[in-house]
Order: C-alpha cells, then structure tokens, then sequence
C-alpha cells in the first residue's frame, strides 16, 4: 500500500568501469535488496567482452541471492541515454555513483547528475559513501520547506528510513531572514525580531507537525521525530546542518524542470550538489 510516499521497485544504477565501480555495486545492490526491487544496470559507452566478463564477474561475487538483475549497454550521449532509459523502463529510483572533492567529482555531479535531476522523471539517490560492508543508516535529515511536493517528500523519507532500520528523523525548516522584515538597529528592534523569530518558526514546526500526523502510524512509531527550525539561505543551510549533525542521508525535494530562470536564479539543491554533505536523495513526485 502506498500511502503518499514514493515507493522504489525498479531502480537503475548507471555505472562506468572505475576504480569505484565494484563498492558502488556493492552498495546498489544492497539497497534493491532491502526495497525488493528489480536492478537494472546501464553502462552508456562501447560493450566489449572484457567489459562483460567485469561486470559478469563482479555480479558473482556480490549478488545477492534472489535479486533480480538486468544489464543494458547503451551508445549515446550520457544525459540523454539515461534520461531516456528512465522513461522506458519506467524507474522509479535512479542511483548515481558520486565522488567528493575527487577529480571525476565534477563529472559524476556537476555536470551529469545536476542535470539528471532536473531532466530525469524519477527520483535520484547521489552516493558519495558507498561501503563494501553495510554501514547502518541510522539518522535522515529531510527539508520541510512549505511546497507543495513537501508531504510526499517527507513521507518518502519515513518509508525510506522504515526500509534502511533508521532510528531518526531530522525534519528541517528553512526559513528566509528576509520573513523577519525588521532591520536590528537597537534592543528594541532586536527584540522585535526574536519574537517574530519565535512565531516563524511556530508556524513553520506546526505545518510540518500536521504532515507527519497524517502519516500511517506504522512509518512513524519506531523513528525519533525531530523538528529544526534555520534562518539563512536556502539549500544551503540544510546541507551544512546536514554535515554539522553528521547526517547519513540527506533527502530533498527535486528541482523543477530546467527554465530560463532555472538557469539565471539556481535552485535551492545547486548549493548541495555543489559539495554533498552526505549522501543525497531527491525525490520525484511521479503521477
């Protein structure tokens, strides 16, 4: 049953013959396996055999047993290819392996996956941690930004925590200093601007508060519930909170489709993608 949240049941996993390419396998493979979904694996570049023989071997060694798995080599542009083959094969998660302060780091998510999140019709999980050996996610930092896909996005977060065994939920409000509208100039604008301070971020817990209780109480029983109000710059502020708390996962909501003023004025995610605090999911709402 699906009660508001996104569920992931075909993931794609688009991977390159690197260094990484076995604990990214590794750490994919693991997550289908906890969602029970159907893997499908794409490399967008020439297929040889001694590329077959890699990928087949490194299956053997990880598989889980009763996974279900499918290999596509595809010729193309990556952006393009990806994008397209998350349309065709109706993917509900696509996982991208991603390299902090690396050299390819600006490959994997600057310039790929910065797009793909825009483009892409389904839900986008970065990896900058992956393990060989599973590292317990045990606390998610979600935004609790006042949108109209932010319901979806938290729930998505509860089903997503329930699946990994998470113990705690960080919901974060971000909220503009430019909502105070009091310059501080003296004790009594300053005092001015805590009070309007306080209510803001009543209003804000009390919106979020009303969307968890909506939520079945099965997703919400078990996790620890907490609620953070931060005045500042959006997208940024949850990442670097994010890295302060050291989040295991941090999940946002997606960016809207590329535009004009997309391009001109970046989403609040361009601060994020720019240096991953942690691991990243960004959820798609999909029809």
């Amino acid at each position: 049953m699906n009660d508001g949240h996104q569920s992931f049941k075909k993931i794609l996993f688009g991977f390159a013959f690197s260094p990484k390419l076995k604990i990214n396998l590794l750490e994919t493979t693991r997550i289908a396996h906890l969602f029970n979904a159907t893997l499908i694996l794409i490399h967008v570049g020439e297929r040889t055999k001694e590329k077959e023989d890699e990928i087949h071997s490194l299956l053997k060694e990880i598989e889980p047993s009763g996974l279900s798995i499918e290999i596509q080599w595809k010729d193309g542009k990556p952006i393009k290819t990806i994008r397209q083959a998350c349309v065709d094969f109706k993917i509900d998660l696509l996982i991208l392996g991603a390299l902090q302060h690396e050299n390819m780091y600006r490959f994997y998510v600057g310039s790929i996956a910065r797009k793909l999140t825009r483009q892409v019709s389904c839900s986008v999980l970065l990896l900058i941690r992956p393990s060989e050996i599973r590292v317990a996610c045990n606390h998610l930092v979600v935004n609790g930004l006042n949108a109209p896909n932010t319901s979806k996005t938290i729930a998505s977060a509860f089903y997503v925590a329930n699946t990994l065994g998470a113990k705690q939920i960080t919901i974060v409000e971000e909220i503009l200093n430019k909502e105070i509208h009091v310059a501080v100039e003296d004790d009594r604008s300053l005092k001015k601007a805590s009070i309007i301070k306080e209510r803001l971020k009543h209003r804000e817990e009390s919106r979020v508060r009303k969307i968890v209780s909506a939520l079945p109480k099965i997703f919400t029983q078990s996790i620890k519930i907490k609620n953070q109000s931060i005045f500042g710059k959006r997208g940024y502020s949850i990442g670097h909170y994010a890295e302060v708390v050291r989040a295991d996962l941090l999940v946002m909501n997606a960016p809207s489709k590329s535009s004009v003023f997309n391009r001109i004025f970046p989403h609040d995610i361009e601060y994020i993608l720019s240096d991953l605090p942690t691991d990243l999911l960004i959820i798609r709402s999909q029809p």
